[in-house]
């Protein structure tokens, strides 16, 4: 259910360590039988270290069910700081696109995505193939 996903990816989301940008990110990815694993971005002071919600959820969900069990991904973000406007719906960056990507090629399906802003209330639904029509392939 989409509400337990948001409810996984917010609680996340508070978890995030972004001292330097102040945009905390959340992300749950959901396998195809309902079990769930989370991630949060990492931010480092090595700018390149660091790494996105989606990239640490995908991880989790590997150790926890594998990636070709993968059916959606919910991303949540925007400003830790709540007196700043929120900046509308989160997407992924290229690179977790491509993550996302790999992760629909082993399971064979296109991989919905779900993406929100940080209140969880302004909503994209899309899919990989839509937000990375050209994925590099592993073949």
């Amino acid at each position: 259910m989409v509400s337990d996903l948001l409810a996984k990816a917010k609680e996340a989301r508070l978890r995030a360590h972004a001292p330097y940008s102040g945009f905390i990110v959340g992300a749950a990815v959901e396998s195809v039988d309902g079990e769930v694993a989370v991630g949060a971005n990492m931010e480092n002071a090595c700018y390149r270290l660091g790494v996105c919600a989606e990239q640490s959820a995908l991880t989790a969900a590997q150790q926890a069910f594998g990636l070709e069990n993968v059916a959606r991904v919910l991303v949540i973000g925007g400003p830790a700081d709540e007196s700043q406007p929120s900046v509308g719906p989160v997407t992924p960056c290229g690179g977790c696109r491509q993550a996302i990507a790999e992760a629909a090629q082993l399971s064979g399906r296109n991989i919905e995505i779900l993406c929100c802003d940080r209140e969880g209330e302004e909503t994209l639904t899309t899919s990989i193939a839509e937000l990375l029509p050209s994925a590099f392939s592993l073949d």
